[in-house]
């Protein structure tokens, strides 16, 4: 674990930020927990400052916030290369954090390994698995119910392998991570698209895949293309029914989904000053929609009030000596610029079917009419990852206070989701959720629920066209109910409550009125409520489970019949010979993403058995054989059969095989069983035009090559049926090899792959894995 050695030093007075301490006169070294919840894990801001400073020296220039974050996290800060936008930086992440979906397979991954310990701190949390269906209470027993032999092995090895656990109902992730474990300046990465949200504490906190988390657990360095820094400039404060929310809705509408790729989002400016900590991670979080590495803040009062409020002072007042290196520099250059006057923001809805389609309210009536979306409101939610703060309840619990001081209640169906047990806890003591239910509103389980599709939706039909308001992250086709037909729009909590009352997409509560029960016309007032709970936060039931002392005597919960977990076994090594006479399982064309290569949806419930979900592998790619897809020639039998069907019959007979692909092969989700898929049904390579980097590494890291045609246009001059011999000895860095092609009608060639194997990864090659690498190196 972390455990860095330390000089003693005087406690140092608390600043604030109008008289910031300069870091050399800061009394980086002592001790101070990274989270209340573990002991020995320091936050190691004298590493960092002395990282810092050695970079400085190299790069001689102002430095953003996220790039300070960085190469502060360097794994060698002389040697690296430092190019925004072009170098790999090697880095060490503080912490590893994983949802109940992704870990299954991350930590059967690490088992593997034979480590006895993660090598960096690490956290699960059960949120992903509960579906929303009657209420909080009930969805929680049916998961519990549903999903224990996973939980049960989470658990169980959690806590074998020095892991805190936290058990289902304990609350999202990305909640969890905020209340308990970010700090500013921090790096931390999580298997989850959403882990931006700990940037509201100044954070960089980066969603990834389950093969880097397993890479970090186990002591690796991780490698990140050094991004690109989007400045966004916030002057004004909000007022009035405008929220955090409605600024990051408004950059979507700005760099839309794609804008953001490649580049972390840096939030600075006079304005960043008047915004909740709470409210700053609902910004973060929703970063994730315009594709960004991630989203930050500088270090501010705000973060130093909620890490006192969640009873983190110590590490408050250690950030606010580090705090020169917790904001950008003077003069720091922005690839891009965005500015918004907070004074002048208006409230956004987005929506529907893509997350930066941005209308402001004042127009968003004459959208509904020229796009003619239904009407009618059937579904406001509120609460998720994204929006579940105390700051968040109490807006919303006063519009619907209003509403029902005039005799009126939600006139949609209406639904809560508390972010995490400590916020359900203390808006249960003080009142907001008692206030949500007269409402007419339905409290869900501390989870993700309908925000991501866990959500048994009963109200319409599928296929009937509907429009729901919620105060989530992502409104893509069918995310939240499967069905294609819902119009789903994104807005603030308060949005959300105020058009439930209406019932109808046809109300601006900034200029229209409602009827009361009395028959007499009213406004709405503009919401209020408090940042942080005034009695403190109330931490509700004990959902944690730390690692115990004695770790020797912990079993690792897997039934041998289980079709949900499976232990895995080491992939083998290579041989040391050339590879010959190897069918071609499939030649896809066109796009063929990691969805293509193992789908999600059903599927999702095998993530933790390999063998179960490789029946998905390459079911969604397109055969260049016949234009179909799932329908490849089997060589032993002369028919047609499901991919997966036919590589497991080559893997029973002993027979290696190889896929050819298109461009860009792999894009999308760094799904890991996209790469496990493969390897584990007997495949060598995978030949493609060209790849998606993450997919790239993540064959590497599962034993297997990932080559392209050094010319792009000879894989028209490969078909379907040949077979090949790939000559791996040749293998070397920087070297391409040769595919020897035997065409099934026709005479032998030779075509040359390039590959971008490096020293180190030519290792996971010949030991058959990365995993494989690391046990032999500890042997």
């Amino acid at each position: 674990m972390h455990k860095f050695a330390r000089v003693g030093g005087r406690l140092g007075q608390s600043l604030g930020r109008r008289q910031l301490a300069t870091v050399s006169d800061a009394p980086l070294s002592r001790k101070v927990e990274m989270t209340n919840w573990e002991t020995g894990h320091y936050i190691n801001y004298k590493g960092l400052s002395e990282n810092l400073k050695i970079v400085r020296q190299r790069l001689n220039r102002p430095l953003a916030f996220a790039e300070k974050v960085l190469y502060s996290h360097l794994d060698d800060p002389h040697g690296q290369e430092i190019e925004r936008g072009s170098s790999y930086l090697k880095l060490r992440p503080d912490r590893v954090a994983c949802q109940d979906a992704t870990a299954q397979m991350a930590i059967l991954q690490f088992m593997s390994a034979g480590m006895p310990s993660v090598a960096t701190p690490s956290t699960v949390h059960c949120d992903h698995l509960i579906e929303a269906q009657i209420g909080g209470a009930k969805d929680l027993a049916r998961a519990n119910d549903i999903n224990k032999e996973v939980y049960d092995f989470l658990s169980t090895s959690c806590a074998k392998y020095n892991i805190g656990f936290w058990r289902p109902g304990s609350g999202i992730i990305h909640q969890i991570i905020l209340e308990n474990y970010a700090f500013p300046g921090a790096l931390l990465i999580g298997t989850d698209s959403h882990t931006p949200n700990a940037g509201g504490l100044g954070m960089a906190a980066i969603g990834v895949g389950g093969a880097d988390a397993v890479d970090v657990m186990a002591g690796l360095p991780w490698e990140l293309k050094a991004p690109k820094v989007i400045g966004v400039k916030l002057t004004g404060a909000l007022s009035g029914w405008a929220t955090p929310k409605d600024i990051i809705l408004k950059v979507a509408g700005i760099l839309t989904v794609k804008g953001g790729t490649g580049a972390i989002v840096e939030y600075h400016g006079p304005g960043t000053e008047t915004l909740s900590c709470t409210g700053m991670a609902t910004i973060c979080n929703m970063g994730a929609e315009i594709g960004a590495t991630t989203s930050l803040f500088p270090f501010n009062d705000r973060m130093y009030d909620y890490l006192k409020a969640t009873k983190r002072t110590a590490i408050g007042d250690f950030a606010r000596e580090y705090a020169q290196e917790l904001r950008e520099d003077e003069g720091a250059h922005y690839d891009e610029l965005i500015e918004i006057n907070l004074s002048e923001l208006e409230p956004h809805i987005n929506g529907p079917f893509t997350p930066d389609l941005a209308t402001p309210i004042s127009k968003f009536k004459e959208a509904v009419k020229a796009n003619k979306w239904p009407e009618e409101l059937k579904v406001g939610l509120i609460g998720s990852c994204t929006n579940s703060s105390y700051e968040d309840m109490s807006r919303a619990a006063s519009i619907a206070e209003d509403a029902m001081a005039h005799g009126l209640k939600a006139k949609s169906l209406f639904t809560v989701t508390p972010g995490s047990e400590q916020v359900r806890s203390t808006i249960s003591r003080d009142g907001q959720l008692q206030t949500f239910e007269e409402f007419g509103g339905m409290v869900l389980a501390n989870a993700c629920g309908p925000c991501i599709g866990q959500w048994d939706r009963r109200d319409v039909k599928k296929g009937e066209p509907n429009s729901i308001i919620s105060s989530y992250n992502r409104n893509f086709t069918g995310r939240n109910d499967a069905n294609p037909a819902t119009h789903s729009f994104v807005a603030s909590p308060d949005l959300v409550v105020a058009m439930t009352i209406a019932g109808t997409l046809n109300f601006n509560p900034l200029t229209d009125t409602l009827k009361g029960k009395d028959g007499k016309e009213f406004k709405l007032q503009p919401p209020s409520g408090d940042g942080l709970p005034t009695r403190g936060y109330d931490p509700g039931q004990d959902t944690y489970q730390a690692p115990p002392e004695d770790r020797s005597q912990v079993t690792v919960a897997v039934s041998p019949s289980s079709d949900r977990l499976q232990l895995l076994e080491p992939f083998t090594a290579w041989d040391g010979k050339d590879f010959k006479d190897l069918p071609i399982l499939i030649k896809t064309v066109g796009k063929t993403t990691t969805d293509h290569i193992s789908m999600a949806g059903p599927w999702l419930k095998y993530r933790g058995h390999l063998d179960n979900i490789s029946n998905n592998m390459l079911i969604g790619a397109i055969s260049a054989d016949n234009g179909e897809a799932n329908k490849v020639k089997n060589i032993l039998t002369g028919g047609y059969d499901a991919v997966p069907a036919v590589a497991r019959d080559y893997k029973k007979n002993g027979i290696p095989w190889v896929v050819i692909g298109d461009w860009n092969y792999g894009e999308g989700s760094s799904r890991e069983h996209a790469a496990l898929e493969p390897r584990h049904l007997g495949g060598i390579a995978i030949i493609t035009r060209s790849f998606a980097r993450i997919h790239e590494t993540n064959l590497k890291k599962q034993g297997m090559m990932p080559l392209t045609f050094s010319d792009p246009a000879d894989y028209e001059k490969v078909g379907p049926n040949d077979k090949v011999d790939l000559l791996a000895t040749e293998l070397a860095v920087g070297k391409p090899i040769t595919l020897r092609v035997h065409p099934a009608d026709g005479k032998t060639f030779d075509i040359k792959l390039s590959h971008t194997f490096n020293e180190g990864q030519l290792e996971w090659f010949k030991n058959g894995s990365a995993l494989n690498t690391m046990a032999k190196q500890r042997a």
